[in-house]
This record gives structure tokens, sequence and C-alpha cells, in this order.
């Protein structure tokens, strides 16, 4: 049994496979139905209307419907998609036990513990027919899948076989008055459209289940007699054709297998039994310890089973359906039907070669599991799992017919796995005794070798060499020299996959493929959710692999991606071009077309074939938001452009990668306010200040369009923004302007026709206009605003702009292979097509001139002329033609491309990382948080947020540049030299380490010795939060870590446990102080601290006259190293204990009965009592604090759950 999925749940009584999804319900004894998906390992939805029991589950064929019913007495009829029940079917008086729909009609069949089998119509929702005729329950009612056939087994001890072919027809013909009369008296009494057809009696006990063959007219039962019945029928009699006996107990289920001549049934008494159908025999018997089996259900096309049980159920196959295969130039040799074959790529043709046939096998999965193929010898390796591992080595004959019928003689020998080494030697582990036999063709061992690792397989891994697999890890062995070669640390490694020049291999696991070199150096990791199948290598050096469901690609730098969904699970042997060759699970060879452009452009682009990816692009159709993505993360943001039709999605990436030229050419496509101001804040970061004015036109936004002239010093284009702004009747916009050009005659008239006459005079007489001031008087009228006197007064004017009329001088870099290769408007292009266009074109508020020859020219702002209209109008303005905007793009030779920002440091730390600390100290803290709550149950991060700021300041400095500049930050590296490759980002630089926690750990140690209980404390407490972010580099060190905080949890529980006793509160209850001491006397401490306490709580106890107590403390002391003072009271409170063991106060406490001290409540938690723990320190809690924070380390919540502690790199795989 090959088991590929299992459930823990309540007890499973109902099973159905979806026919197409890879979706199983399960009906639980708890009322609850289960969708799960089998192939991912999921619970998709769960439905829980019935009222008890649910006992029968079955999906349509077709439609996304299900029935279900239950010991409620209702049929239900769901809908997965809608997630619902539809209706509910009632007529049945007892518990319903198995329901099905019809494969064709519009039908379910019921059976009931009423004795009574009933025929519904799901569409109508009406009961159509009622079998009668059992006079026991009814155990289960199925359809034949092809005839007009219903099974029913009882516990009267038959098998009944129905004729609903009148029901069929009544259904199908419209029904007269006769029919319908029928139907009245149908309804009533029972029976009419369907009759029995045949009785089956043999089984001794109530038959708990009857099922037909698909196709053969054969019938199973299986029943409390422990025996298993074969039925066959014809048209006119049923007989019994032969009893399976082996159960003990009674048969719970039995059915014939969908694709094998096979029949599988389950018992009560805790087996699976599969049964040759052929030779009426066992076959193979799979056993559980402790569950009962109660149902069965098999695939309708796949070979796949699953069987439920007690406390869930399992989905799974008989054997293994991975043909046997190895490729060998252009030729694949595999196994299929017991017969070696072979098929050529090139030709596509398929021979048989020989005959493989073992006489008198008869178990099952003992068809070879691999294949290893020696073209020089042309002789092949099987290997299969009979007797616990063995080989058959075939010599192929030359002078094979192609029939495949010759069988030659094959030399067999026991070993684990067989692979050929050399031309003529082959390899065989012996896994008994860890070793490589070296055997000759004749099967004579010429050599052994001990592995240097525990190697559960072998592989082939060059002439003289084995890739030697153990639980963890692969090792290169050399078999001639008997040395390893090189070690490569991985997940559980099931196939290998060699690449055709021996250079690199895949390494394929259950849920990952491992790319390394021939020296088995490390290249890069691909992780999958679902389950690795196989995988070959492209001509081009790409691994190509599949899964349950795609077929994918790997690149040689790790990065991953579809090719295509699949169907059905297939095992690859070749991929060539956009051909993939492959075998399916029938052992058929079978050609799939591939598209492996995205794969080829991504490995062009990865091995910097710049005219590769090129032609690529001009020829194929690259599309998608993937490839953009992957272009943008790659640092090729022009490559992505080229990709991009939609405008708006091309702006932002033109934004992003800060290609303005692309960027103005969308924006004038989408002409939106948002775009243009965007583009206005990209284009001022890179100081081009006519794309900048542009966009402010464009937004007419005059306001930062006359900010904007102020800093370039363009004094014209201000005059000019003055008299718009007088034309818009915009009062504080010509006060600016007036302010920004420093004309006082202006400003002074825009107070005096804003009414505001006090502040116009003020400024004409502070400035200097002695004509102005005294007419401004005369219409004050002798109101006139005091001005203080002030000889050294001097004109506000604005100061001038160092840099004037032009844009930032910026980096001058060579064109890029990209630059201008795709016809994008770039910053080339608009060179040349601004030379005759002129400046920025057709625009809002400003009008093109054209000149004599209908070209476009400069650009010039005009007024309008007076006219009704108010606002925004100012297209009738004349004015003249000095105002132009200058040409954009610089004349030249030379142009500037914005460099790629990289990635920064602390990304790659946080992307290459796994641990929280080294997330703290890449500044994401929301990772480190998560990761914290995930691995340790952590909620509360108050404590942690010094701890995390210090991290990330600590691995974080800056370096001083120009004056003018900011400081320019730098990532601190662990383990950082001069040698290091500036190509490779090692990982951050960490303040907080072990062996600084090991000086704390002493500190407190010794404060704790001194009597500082509160200081010591706060130095345990300090261990326990900065543990969680601490990075060790060794499986040595991650241990010391753990027992650091051991000692600390204890410790901070003992100190506690202390100041709680000495807290004032407490000093009238002598008992509970003596409890306290007691307990403190459990805590893990060292044996100066412990002595301590033993000390302390004797004298105390004794006090009391708790002598009994006392001695115990006393004799507890003296097993220690005293001094002899010490030990000479606790000799005498020990005679005193003996004399007089009694005790004055009943404590809480009892020193033969093994505790722990709960951290929240300080009383004990003896053994056998339920307790719960913190997923952090492990602190133990009693059980009513579940869900609070954790007292000790005021981090976790007490009894969520955690992964556990990840301090070290190591301990990820």
């Amino acid at each position: 049994m090959l088991t590929k999925f299992e459930t823990k749940s309540n007890r499973v009584k109902g099973l159905s496979f979806h026919p197409k999804r890879p979706w199983i319900l399960a009906s639980l004894h708890s009322g609850v139905i289960q969708l799960w998906d089998y192939r991912m390992g999921t619970l998709i939805d769960r439905f829980d209307e019935h009222e008890g029991p649910v006992r029968g589950v079955h999906f349509h064929k077709s439609q996304p419907l299900f029935v279900s019913g239950g010991d409620d007495y209702k049929i239900k009829v769901w809908n997965y998609k809608l997630r619902r029940c539809l209706f509910t079917l009632l007529g049945h008086l007892d518990y319903i036990r198995t329901v099905q729909f019809h494969h064709e009609s519009p039908w379910i069949v019921s059976a009931s513990d009423d004795q009574t089998i009933r025929i519904w119509n799901w569409q109508s929702r009406t009961c159509i027919s009622v079998l009668t005729g059992h006079n026991h329950y009814v155990m289960c009612a199925s359809f034949h899948l092809k005839e007009d056939l219903v099974v029913s087994a009882s516990l009267d001890q038959t098998v009944r076989v129905w004729d609903i072919g009148a029901l069929k027809k009544k259904n199908v013909a419209p029904a007269d008055d006769l029919m319908r009369l029928t139907q009245m008296n149908t309804d009533l009494f029972g029976g009419g459209d369907a009759v029995v057809k045949y009785v089956l009696e043999g089984h001794d006990r109530g038959v708990n289940w009857a099922s037909f063959h698909p196709t053969l007219p054969l019938i199973v039962s299986g029943a409390d007699d422990r025996q298993v019945k074969l039925w066959r029928m014809n048209d006119t009699k049923a007989w019994e054709v032969d009893t399976l006996r082996g159960h003990v107990n009674n048969v719970s289920c039995v059915m014939f297998h969908a694709r094998q001549d096979i029949i599988v049934s389950n018992s009560e008494d805790k087996s699976i039994r599969i049964w040759d159908m052929s030779k009426r025999t066992g076959v193979q018997t799979f056993r559980r310890e402790q569950d009962r089996f109660w149902i069965l259900a098999v695939h309708p096309e796949m070979n796949v089973l699953a069987a439920g049980h007690d406390s869930g159920m399992i989905v799974f196959k008989l054997e293994r359906e991975r043909p046997a295969f190895a490729v060998q130039g252009s030729t694949l040799y595999y196994i299929k039907e017991r017969y070696l074959r072979t098929y050529d790529f090139s030709s596509q043709k398929d021979n048989p070669l020989i005959s493989i046939r073992r006489p008198g096998a008869t178990a099952m999965n003992q068809a070879p599991r691999s294949l290893s193929y020696n073209a020089a010898e042309n002789a092949v390796l099987l290997c299969s799992d009979i007797d616990g591992g063995s080989y058959e080595l075939y010599a192929i004959p030359k002078d094979t017919s192609g029939k495949g019928e010759s069988t030659p003689d094959s030399k067999r020998g026991l070993g684990a796995a067989a692979v050929f080494v050399a031309r003529n030697r082959f390899a065989v582990l012996d896994r008994n005794h860890n070793q490589v036999l070296i055997k000759d063709m004749k099967n004579d061992v010429t050599k052994k070798c001990n592995l240097p690792v525990s190697t559960s397989d072998i592989f082939y891994a060059g002439t003289g060499n084995l890739l030697c697999r153990s639980e963890d890890k692969i090792v290169l062995f050399d078999v001639q020299q008997r040395s390893t070669l090189g070690e490569l640390t991985t997940p559980f490694v099931k196939y290998v996959i060699w690449s055709s020049n021996m250079e690199n291999v895949a390494l394929l696991s259950k849920h990952a493929i491992i790319i390394a070199n021939k020296r088995l150096v490390h290249t890069c990791t691909v992780h999958e959710t679902i389950r690795v199948k196989s995988g070959a290598w492209d001509e081009s050096g790409v691994f190509i692999y599949t899964t349950l469901n795609h077929i994918k690609y790997c690149l040689p730098n790790g990065d991953s991606g579809i090719v295509r969904t699949l169907d059905v699970p297939i095992y690859m042997t070749r991929v060539s071009k956009e051909t993939l060759f492959c075998l399916d699970r029938d052992g058929k060879n079978r050609v799939i077309q591939i598209d492996p452009t995205e794969y080829l452009f991504k490995l062009a682009l990865f091995q910097r074939r710049f005219d590769q990816v090129l032609q690529m692009i001009q020829n194929m159709k690259l599309c998608g938001q993937s490839i953009i993505a992957y272009l943008q993360q790659k640092g090729f943001p022009e490559v992505a452009l080229h990709f991009v039709k939609d405008e708006h999605t091309r702006f932002s990436l033109a934004i992003e990668c800060g290609n303005t030229a692309v960027a103005v050419a969308s924006a004038k496509e989408i002409d939106d306010k948002d775009c243009w101001h965007r583009l206005g804040v990209e284009a001022l970061r890179q100081g081009n200040y006519e794309i900048v004015e542009y966009a402010y036109q464009k937004t007419k936004n005059f306001e930062r369009l006359s900010f904007l002239y102020l800093i370039t010093g363009n004094t014209e284009k201000l005059s000019k923004m003055l008299k718009i702004a007088e034309m818009r009747s915009d009062v504080m916009g010509r006060f600016h302007n007036a302010l920004y050009l420093g004309d006082v005659e202006e400003r002074v008239r825009i107070l005096e026709e804003s009414g505001q006459l006090p502040l116009a005079y003020a400024t004409a007489t502070a400035h200097g206009l002695t004509e102005t001031a005294e007419r401004l008087q005369e219409l004050l009228d002798g109101a006139l605003p005091s001005i203080p006197p002030s000889e050294k007064c001097f004109l506000l004017m604005p100061p001038k702009p160092i840099v004037q009329d032009s844009n930032w001088p910026l980096l001058t870099v060579s064109k890029g292979f990209f630059e201008g290769a795709f016809g994008e408007p770039s910053a080339v292009d608009l060179e040349e097509e601004e030379a005759t266009e002129g400046a920025w074109g057709e625009e809002l508020d400003l009008l093109v001139a054209e000149n004599g020859d209908g070209e476009k020219d400069d650009v010039v702002l005009v007024e309008r002329e007076d006219d009704d209209e108010e606002g925004w109008e100012m297209e009738d303005l004349e004015l003249p033609a000095e105002l132009a905007v200058a040409d954009v793009v610089p004349t030249g030779s030379t142009y500037f491309a914005v460099p790629p920002p990289g990635i920064p440091t602390s990304q790659i730390w946080v992307q290459t990382s796994s641990l929280a600390g080294e997330h703290a100290a890449a500044g994401a803290f929301d990772t480190a948080m998560r990761l914290l709550n995930r691995q340790l149950g952590i909620k509360n991060f108050e404590p942690l947020k010094s701890v995390f700021l210090e991290l990330h300041l600590a691995s974080h400095t800056s370096l001083p540049t120009m004056v003018s500049l900011p400081a320019l930050p730098l990532a601190l590296l662990r383990g950082w030299s001069e040698t290091a490759s500036p190509n490779t980002r090692g990982l951050p630089a960490l303040i907080y380490k072990l062996s600084s926690l090991e000086e704390t750990l002493r500190v407190a140690y010794k404060t704790t010795t001194e009597g500082k209980f509160t200081e010591a404390l706060r130095l345990f407490i300090n261990i326990l939060h900065t543990i969680p972010v601490v990075v060790v580099d060794s499986r040595r060190e991650v241990d010391e870590v753990k027992e650091l905080l051991g000692i600390a949890k204890d410790y901070v529980l003992a100190l506690r446990i202390e100041l709680k006793r000495k807290d004032p509160s407490l000093k009238d209850e002598p008992v509970r102080q003596a409890e306290l001491a007691a307990y403190f006397t459990h805590c893990n401490l060292q044996a100066t601290h412990l002595k301590l306490s033993l000390q302390s709580a004797m004298s105390l106890c004794f006090k009391l006259k708790n002598y009994g107590t006392a001695a115990t403390f006393a004799r507890r002391l003296l097993e220690l190293n005293l001094s002899p003072q010490v030990a000479t009271r606790a000799r005498q409170v020990l005679q005193v204990g003996e004399k007089n063991p009694k005790d004055e106060m009943q404590l809480n406490y009892d020193a033969r009965n093994p505790f722990v001290v709960c951290g929240s409540t300080f009383t004990p938690i003896y053994r056998g009592s339920r307790d719960i723990s913190c997923p952090y320190c492990q602190a133990r809690f009693v059980a009513e604090t579940m869900g609070s924070l954790c007292s000790i380390c005021d981090l976790a919540v007490v009894g969520s759950n955690g992964s556990g502690l990840l301090c070290s790199s190591t301990q990820v795989r």
C-alpha cells in the first residue's frame, strides 16, 4: 500500500471520489461532511447540517452536486460551488445507510434501516419508487453502471438484484391516467416499477455490502459471517462462484477495482485485504493497530482507493505506477507489462525487446523499481522490492526479432539497489552492512567498499562514482579510491537526473529540486508545495520538471516558472526544443508540445546574451505581468516597457525606472491630471526643468509654475505669469509674482486695487515711492498707519539662482544595448523628433505657433481679449513670442540614462533569511514579528521594541559625503573580509551574540548569590527577551541557546516565587510564605543557590513547627556539599524532625509527589494533572490560564502553537 493522503477525524462512515477533480468527500460519525483535496492535502470545505452520523455520501458525475444521507432520516442534496444544501428529501423512517446518484438519469437510490430502498428524482424532488422485500435493515444499495439494475444487501442475509427497466420506461414515456393510478398504488403499497430479479442466498449472517462489477456480470458481497462471496449472473439466474475467506471479523465493505482484476475488502478486524479475482486467493493484507475499517471507495478512472476507519481515512494506491526507465542517447529503455521495451525518440517507434516474466509471482508491487542500462555490454539491471530488495541482470540478445518473445536467463541477487559504474562492473548496495559490492557481468563480487554514511540508496554519478543517499544528505563517493569527493545537505532524495554532459545534476525530493554541479557544489534549490514527479534537462541547460499537475522549469540561477498545466501526472523522459517525451501511468509513450519561449528568454537574459533577447522579443509573442515583473526585478526596465501596451501601466513603469521620455508620451495619451502631477514630481527629482514646466502647464498649476521660474531665474516668464494672473483675476497670484519679481510698484497697485490702502501706503513709503505715497495719503484722509523709521532700508529682491534656464548637469553614460532597439520614444528618439517639432507640442493654455512650412514652431503663452467669459479661458491673450519653452532634450551626442537602483542590502537579508534576528537587523520589523509569532507564539512585542531597534541601528552605519549632500547609508556585514566577492551579499552583523548572553548569565548568577533578587530577575528576563533574535552558526550552539533558555526560564520562575514570598502583603500569611519557600527549592537552580533556598525553607518551616517538612529540607540539604556550620544545623533539624515528624500547619506541598510550579498562580501541578505550557519558554501553567500572556517571559500566549525556536541557518533545510 502506498499511502497518498491521510486524515485524522471522527469515524468515517461514507466516502466518495470526485470523478474529475482530486477531491474526496468523507462523511463522519459526528455529522460533519468534509471535502478534501487529497492531492494538495488540504481541507476545501465542511458541511454540517445533518443531526447525527452521516453514513452515505456520493458525488454527481457531471453536476456540481453531492448527496448525503444520515441518521436524521434525511437525504440532503448539496451544491459544493454554492457551499450550501439545495433541498432535503424526506420519506425514510429510519437511519439511511447509503445514497448514490444514477450515472444518467436524475435519480438517487437510498438504502435505509426501515427495510426499504427508495429511488428519488432529484430534479422534481419526489420519491418515484419504493423497493420493498427485505425484512431487515438494508445496509447498501447501488445502481449498475450500464444496465437498469440495482443491487442491495441486507441483514436478512440476502443480496437482492432489482430490475428497474419499467421505471426507466415510465420516466421516459409520457404517463397516462392508468400510469398515474399505478403510481398512486405504488406510493401506498410499494413495488410495481421495480421488481426483484434475483435473490442471492448463501451468507450465514447479515450482509453488509454488495456491489456490481463495472463491466462483467459479477457481484461481490461481504457479510458478518466474515466471508467475501463472488456471484455471477445472466439473463435468467444468478449463482455463487466462490467464497473468499481470511477476514477474522465482520466484513464492512467490498468492491471490485476499477482497472485491475482484483477485489478489495475491509473489515472490523482492522485490515484491508486484496484478492486476485481470477485465482480467488488473497494477494495482500494491510493492517492498522487500533482502527476498525468501515467503508471503501474506488476511483472510477484512476488507480486510487480510499478507506474510512475509526479515526479518519486514508487515500492509497495498491502499487507504484511509475514505470522503470533509462535514457541512452536517443533511445528510451523502459518496462511495460513484464516486457523490456525500447522507444526511439527520433522515429517515435516502440519495440519490445525481451520478456522479463517471473513465473509464480503473485504478490503486488513486484514490478521493477529502477532500471540501469549498460550500452557497452548491451545489458540492463532491474531493481525491485522482491525479497526485501533484489536485482536482475539481463544481457539483451543481439538478434532480437522485435517481438519481445525471447526470455533470456537473468542473474539475480539480493540488494537494496544496483547500478552500473563501469563498462563491465555494477555496484550493489548491501544495506545491512552499509557497503557496496562491486560485481562483474558474471555476478561475481570483485570488490567491497564501506560507505562513508548510512546509505539507503545509490545512484550513478559517472564512471567509477556513486551518489550515496542518506536521510539528510547526498555524498559523492569514488569507488576506485574509496574516498568522498563531495557532500551536499538535502531533503530525502528520491530521484537523480544528470545532464547530458554530466556537468550538472538535479536531485529530486518529495517537495524540492536541488541543482548542483558534478562535484556536488550547490547551485540553487526550488521548493514546491505539491509532489515533484520527474524531470529532464533541456538542451540549453534548463531543468524541466513535472509536479502532479504542472510542467515547470528551473533556471541555473534558481528562477522557476510554469510551462503548462497537466490533466494527469506524467513521467518525463526527454525534452527536445518544443517537444517533451514522457511516459504516462499506463506505460504509454506520449509526446507533448510545450512553449519554451519564456524560459529560453529568461536564460538568455541571465547569460546576458542580449542579441538573442532582442531577437526573441522581435520574433516571438512574449507577454504577461509575470514577464514584466521579472524584467523589473532583474534590472531591465527598458525591456519591460516593450511588453506593456496599456498606457497606465507604461506610465507607471516609466516613472518607476525614471524614463521620463516614455512617461511624457504615455501622459499625453492618458492626459490625466494625476499623471501630469506624478510626471512633474519625477522630472523635478531628476532636475529636468523643461518637463516640469510642461507638466505644470498641462495641470494649470500656475503657483508651482511661477515658483519654478523663480528658482530657475526666468524673470521674463515670471513677468508673463504676472500678466496671466491679472487676466485670471487672481489677486494672490499677482501679488506673489510681483513679490518674486521684486516689482514694488505692481505690489502697491495690487494692494490699492484690493482696497488695502494702509498696506499700499506702508509698502510705498517703505520702498521710497514718494509720489505714490503722497497720493495714497490723500485717499486715506489722515488715517495713516504708523511706520517705524529705519536708516538701513533696502528693497527685498529675490536671490539669483546659480543655474539658470537649463537642466541639472547629469551623468553621461554610454548607450545601453536595448536603447532605441524597440522603436520606443527613448531619449535619443525624442531628441531627433523634437529637433523638428519644437518644445512640447500642443498643450492646454499655450498655443503652438506654426512657421511658414506648416511645421510646429515655438510654444508661446497667449492672452485673451476682454470678453464676458472669466476663469481659466485665456486662448485669445496675445503676447510676444519671446516666451518660448526651450527644447526639452539638449542637442549633442550624449544623453542621460537613469541608472537602475540596486536591491537594498536589507531587502536581500529579508529574502535570504528565515531568522527573526536578521529580519529585525534589516529593519523589517513586521516580518520579524510574524516569524516570532509563527515560531514561538509571541504576541506581546513591546518588550522587544528596544531589542529590535538596537539590532537595526547596530547593523547599519553611514559615511559622510559632501557638505550639501546627505550621508551615505551602509550595511554592516557579518564575517566580512577584504577577499570577499563584491557581488556576494553577506548576512547582517548582529550585536547580540551567544557569548554576550553567557556573560550576562554569569553576572546574573553572581547577583543572585548576593541576594539582589530584583536586579537578578531583570538580568534573566533580559536574556529571555534577547534569545528570540540571537543567531548562531552551528547545531552545537543551537543546543547551547536552548539550554540557556531553559536556565533563564527556571531562574525567572524561582526569583518571582522568592520575591512574591517577600511581598509585604504576605506578612500575615506564614503558611503561604512557607509554601512559596518550599516551591522555591524545586526550581532547577545551581547548587549554590539550591543550598541557600533549602536553608531558607528549612528555617521557615522549623519556626512554624512543621518539623516533618523541615526535616525533608534538611535531608536534601545534607546531600549537598555544605560548610560544617550549616551541616551541623541541618543534622539538628533532622533529629528534631525524626523525633516529632508532625506539621502544625497544613501546607499545599507534597515532597514525595513530583510536580512543577505554575508560573502564574505559584501552585504545584502534580504529575498526571492537566497543564499547558508557553510555546516560547516552555514554562508550565494550570489549564485555567489558557490564552493569557506568559508571566515568565512576558512575550508569548500560554497554550498557543509555535513551530519552535529558530536561531541558526543550520536548522533550515
